[in-house]
């Protein structure tokens, strides 16, 4: 595949993907900090899922290991090194650039409305949670697409380019998946390998990476209308 070329970006846009940039990275420090600080508040986590550290020191490893496996959180990387590569030269245009871009929007799309659909309504938002969930799960997510409409860069997502959105995605389920067999532990009730089987959760990462290509897809037909002639490039 070949480059597109980058549209003329303004200071408004590039500050724009500052502030993005600023949020994501904000957020994705606090909650490295305060989990390798064990400032969350801990209990006996279910079988089969995350949540289970020794105290103090000794577990400032395990933490941390766990926390960096969430969905949650690549998504948030991915979205603060999209934006911050935006601020720093936004009149580049490769090929890689434009897949981080889109993958930025499809993960946290998903880690939105996965949180807010399946995570959200059992969830038991305590103590430095109340900090850090709504910057990762609402404030950044919003952020993103908001930033993305207003902003852009237009011209950048074409149909070719939406199967590549998966590869972070593919590379977390592998990653996931691996560890979990390794340490008997998983990040979400439905990746509970240990209490549901591969073949359930499986069909459930199937169907969320599915979604995921159709929102890539609903990025790229929004894309293309606001890169319609009379329409102005970020």
């Amino acid at each position: 595949m070949v480059d597109v070329p980058a549209p003329g970006t303004s200071r408004a846009a590039r500050s724009a993907f500052a502030l993005n940039a600023g949020v994501a990275w904000l957020g994705l420090a606090l909650t490295l900090v305060i989990s390798g600080a064990g400032g969350y508040a801990e209990s006996v986590p279910p079988r089969g899922l995350y949540g289970l550290h020794p105290d103090g020191l000794a577990g400032v490893v395990s933490r941390l290991a766990d926390t960096l496996s969430y969905f949650t959180i690549w998504s948030n990387v991915v979205v603060a090194v999209s934006a911050t590569l935006l601020a720093r030269r936004p009149m580049r245009a490769a090929f890689l650039d434009r897949v981080i871009r889109l993958d930025a929007l499809l993960m946290i799309t998903v880690t939105a409305i996965v949180y807010q659909v399946l995570l959200a309504p059992t969830a038991d938002v305590v103590g430095w949670s109340r900090l850090t969930d709504p910057i990762l799960h609402v404030v950044t997510p919003a952020l993103t697409v908001l930033v993305w409409l207003v902003a852009g860069p237009r011209g950048w997502v074409t149909g070719r380019l939406v199967p590549f959105a998966l590869v972070v995605p593919l590379a977390w389920v592998a990653w996931m998946l691996a560890r979990g067999a390794v340490v008997g532990a998983y990040p979400y009730d439905f990746t509970n390998v240990v209490e549901l089987g591969y073949p359930s959760v499986a069909g459930t990462l199937v169907a969320i990476l599915v979604f995921g290509l159709v929102v890539a897809s609903v990025f790229w037909g929004l894309d293309a209308l606001l890169t319609r002639p009379g329409r102005r490039r970020a």
